[in-house]
C-alpha cells in the first residue's frame, strides 16, 4: 500500500511537471495592452471618395471576432461587410470592408479587440466622406465598444472568487503539511480544503463561459453559446483556463492523498513490544526500544509528507502559472523575470491569506502555540516575498511616479498597498497575542466540558429557583465549551485579530482583480479608447475638415492644473477655446499659462473630448504648436450632448495631471 501511494505521488509529479513545461513553452515577449496607433482613413479626416475598407493598426497583435470593427453611417446604419480580418496577414491590424456607393457625411467606426495580455480594448472614432455632417449614432449602436455591465460584473466576480479559492486551496494545504499534519483528520479542515477546490472549479468554468460575451460586449445570454466557448479556447486565456481545469483534476487526486496519508493515525508499536515495555518499564533498554519503534512508526508519515509537499509545490506553481501566463506578466518588458516573480507573488499570497483561513479553523479546534508559531514564521517569509515581488511589479507596471495618481492602475495600486499595510499592522497585533499564548499556554478561564457537573438530572428534582439558575448557567457553559474547545481568552483574542486579517485579505483580492483588469500605468497614457491620432509625419487623407468659424460663437473654458512638481510650469491654467462650439468640426485653441500668467512650455500636452452619455471617446485632437504654450487643432464633435474636455499635461518626466471640464454642444 505504501509503495502504491508513492507511485501515485511520483506519477502526479510527472504529469504536473509536463503540463507546466507545456504551459511555459507558449509564453513569449510582447507589449502590454494593445493601443490603437493609426487608422486608415485617419481619425477626423475628410476623404474625397468613399474608401473600400477601414484599417486599424495596433501596437501589438490582437484577436478579432466577427463584429470587432463596425462602421456606421450618419443615420446609424451599419455599412461594413462584417467579419474583419488582419490586413496583409499582420496580426497587429484589423480591416473590414465597406459597402459600395456610400454617400457623403460623417461615419463612425466602433471597434473592439483583445490584446495579447488577454484584455479587451475598444473605442470609436469618426471620419467623413466629401464633407462632415451631423450623425444620429445611438448608444445602442455603440454599446459593443465596451463590455456589457452585467457580464463585466459577473466576470470580475468570477476572477475574484478564483483568486480567493486558489489562496484557500494552496494556503490551507500548505498549512496542514507544514504546521499541522494532524489537522487533515479534522472535518472542518477537510471542508476547508474541499471548499477551495470546488470554488476554484466553479469560478474557472464561469470565467470560461463569460469570456466570450465579455470580449465581444454582448449580453449574458451569450454565455451559453458553445461557439464562443470554442473561440475562447483558441485564445491564450482559454488555453490557460483549460490547463487550470486539468490541474484541478490532478489537485483532486492530491487532496485525496493528502487526507488519506496524513489523516490516518501513526502506526503503533506491536502488541508484543508493548507488553514487554509494560513489564520492564523501568529498564533503559526497554525505553530505548520504545523510542526506536516510535521513530519507525513515524517514518512512513514523514516520507508521505515530503512527497506530498513536493507534489503540492509543483501543483501550486502550475496553478499560479495559469494566471501569470495570460496576464500582465506575460507581456511587456522583462518577461523572463516577470513570469517567475508573478508566480512567487501568487504563491506567497496564498501561503499568507489561505493560511489565515486555516489558522482560524485551527484555533477553533484548540491547537497548541507551536502550530501558531510555525505559521507565524511562514507568514513572515511570505510577506517578505510579497514585498520584494510587489515592488518589482509596481515598477514594471507604473513606469513613472505620476502614474501613481494619474492612472487608474496607479490609484488601485495605492489602495492595495494601503490594505496590505493594514494587514501587516493587524498581523503585528496577532504576534503579540501569540507571545501571550506562548507564555501562558494554559489559562484559568479554559473550561473543559468534563469539569462541569451534569445538571440535567439534578435540575429535575430541584425546585429552588436559585439552584435552577445556577444549573442553567452550567448547562450554557457546557454547550459553549463544546462549541469552542480550548478557546481561552488569549486564543479568542488571537482568533479575532486573525479574523480581521482575513477580512482585509478579501479586500486585497478584490483590488488585485481590478488591477489585473486595468491597463498598466506604463502604457495607460497611450491607450486611446476612442482611437489614435495619425502617426507622426503621416499626411491626413484628404486633410482635416476645415471648421467654419463664426464671430461671437467662441466658447472659452479655463482648467486650472497642478502636477505637484517643483518646476515653474507645474502649476497654472489651461485655456481651451472652441469655435463655433457646435456639432461637426470645431476650431480649437489651447493656451497654457503658468501661475504668473505667462506662457509656459511643457514636455507633453494632449487634448481630447468625450461624450459619456453615448459612450463615445475620448476623441484626441491632433495639436499644432503655435509658439510657447500655444497650440491649435480641429475637433470633430459628431453628436450633440454634454461633452467632457480633458487636457493631459506633463510638466516633467514623472509629474503629470489631467484636468477636465464639461461643456454642452448643440
Amino acid at each position: 500500500m505504501e509503495k502504491a501511494s508513492h507511485r501515485r505521488i511520483a506519477g502526479l509529479l510527472g504529469a504536473l511537471g509536463a503540463l507546466l513545461a507545456l504551459m511555459f513553452a507558449g509564453a513569449g515577449p510582447a507589449a502590454a495592452h494593445a493601443t490603437l496607433e493609426s487608422t486608415d482613413p485617419h481619425q477626423n479626416s475628410v476623404v474625397a471618395t468613399a474608401p473600400q475598407a477601414v484599417t486599424l493598426t495596433f501596437s501589438e497583435s490582437v484577436s478579432l471576432s466577427g463584429d470587432s470593427v463596425r462602421v456606421l453611417d450618419p443615420a446609424g446604419k451599419a455599412v461594413d461587410t462584417g467579419n474583419p480580418g488582419h490586413a496583409d496577414g499582420r496580426a497587429d491590424t484589423a480591416r473590414v470592408g465597406l459597402n459600395s456607393g456610400l454617400a457623403n457625411g460623417t461615419y463612425t467606426v466602433a471597434w473592439r479587440a483583445v490584446s495579447e495580455d488577454s484584455h479587451p480594448v475598444g473605442g470609436a472614432f469618426t471620419f467623413s466622406i466629401g464633407a462632415p455632417s451631423d450623425t444620429s449614432v445611438s448608444t445602442t449602436a455603440l454599446q459593443g465598444a465596451k463590455a456589457d455591465s452585467v457580464v463585466a460584473a459577473l466576470y470580475g466576480t468570477g476572477r475574484t472568487v478564483a483568486y480567493a479559492a486558489f489562496a484557500l486551496l494552496a494556503g490551507a494545504a500548505a498549512f496542514v503539511l507544514i504546521c499541522w499534519p494532524a489537522g487533515t483528520a479534522r472535518r472542518p479542515v477537510q471542508r476547508l480544503l474541499m471548499s477551495g477546490w470546488v470554488a476554484l472549479l466553479v469560478s474557472t468554468v464561469a470565467v470560461l463561459m463569460l469570456r466570450g460575451p465579455y470580449e465581444r460586449g454582448s449580453g449574458i445570454g451569450q454565455a451559453f453559446d458553445l461557439s464562443l466557448v470554442r473561440a475562447t479556447l483558441d485564445e491564450r486565456i482559454g488555453t490557460a483556463l483549460a490547463a487550470r481545469l486539468l490541474l484541478l483534476a490532478a489537485s483532486g487526486v492530491f487532496l485525496s492523498l493528502l487526507v488519506g496519508q496524513l489523516g490516518q493515525p501513526a502506526a503503533q508499536p506491536s502488541a508484543a513490544a508493548s507488553e514487554t515495555s509494560e513489564a520492564d518499564a523501568g529498564e533503559d533498554e526497554d525505553a530505548e526500544l520504545r523510542e526506536l519503534e516510535q521513530r519507525a512508526a513515524e517514518r512512513p508519515q514523514r516520507e508521505a509528507r515530503l512527497g506530498l509537499g513536493v507534489a503540492g509545490l509543483v501543483l501550486a506553481v502550475a496553478l499560479a502559472a495559469t494566471w501569470v501566463g495570460a496576464d500582465h506578466a506575460s507581456v511587456g518588458i522583462q518577461v523572463w523575470l516577470a513570469l517567475p516573480f508573478g508566480i512567487l507573488h501568487l504563491i506567497a499570497m496564498a501561503l499568507w491569506l489561505g493560511g489565515l483561513a486555516a489558522l482560524l479553523v485551527a484555533l477553533r479546534e484548540g491547537v497548541g502555540a507551536e502550530v501558531v508559531d510555525r505559521f507565524s514564521k511562514i507568514a513572515f517569509g511570505a510577506v517578505a516575498v510579497l514585498t520584494a515581488t510587489g515592488v518589482y511589479q509596481s515598477w514594471r507596471g507604473l513606469g513613472s511616479w505620476g502614474a501613481l495618481t494619474g492612472t487608474e492602475y496607479g490609484r488601485l495600486l495605492l489602495v492595495k498597498t494601503g490594505c496590505v499595510v493594514a494587514m501587516v499592522g493587524v498581523a503585528w497585533i496577532s504576534r503579540s497575542w501569540l507571545a501571550r499564548l506562548r507564555s501562558a499556554p494554559v489559562e484559568a478561564a479554559e473550561v473543559e466540558p468534563a469539569e462541569l457537573p451534569e445538571p440535567v438530572a439534578v435540575a429535575a428534582h430541584s425546585e429552588d429557583p436559585v439552584r435552577q439558575a445556577q444549573l442553567a448557567r452550567q448547562q450554557a457553559a457546557r454547550e459553549h465549551a463544546g462549541r469552542d474547545r480550548g478557546l481561552t481568552p488569549t486564543r479568542a483574542g488571537l482568533r479575532r485579530s486573525v479574523l480581521v486579517e482575513a477580512v482585509v485579505a478579501v479586500a486585497v483580492l478584490v483590488v488585485t482583480t481590478m488591477l489585473t483588469n486595468s491597463p498598466p500605468g506604463r502604457v495607460a497614457s497611450e491607450v486611446k479608447a476612442g482611437g489614435a491620432a495619425p502617426a507622426a509625419g503621416a499626411p491626413a487623407a484628404g486633410g482635416p475638415a476645415a471648421p467654419q468659424t463664426e464671430p461671437g460663437r467662441t466658447l472659452e473654458l479655463k482648467l486650472p492644473y497642478d502636477t505637484k512638481g517643483r518646476t515653474p510650469n507645474a502649476k497654472g491654467t489651461a485655456t481651451v477655446t472652441l469655435n463655433p462650439a457646435r456639432t461637426g468640426p470645431n476650431e480649437v485653441h489651447l493656451e497654457l499659462d503658468g501661475a504668473d500668467g505667462q506662457p509656459v512650455e511643457v514636455p507633453e500636452v494632449q487634448l481630447a473630448f468625450t461624450l459619456p452619455d453615448r459612450d463615445l471617446g475620448p476623441l484626441p485632437v491632433p495639436l499644432t504648436p503655435e509658439g510657447t504654450g500655444r497650440w491649435s487643432g480641429t475637433a470633430q464633435l459628431p453628436l450633440a450632448g454634454n461633452w467632457v474636455v480633458s487636457v493631459q499635461i506633463r510638466s516633467s518626466d514623472i509629474d503629470q495631471t489631467t484636468p477636465t471640464q464639461s461643456l454642452k454642444i448643440g
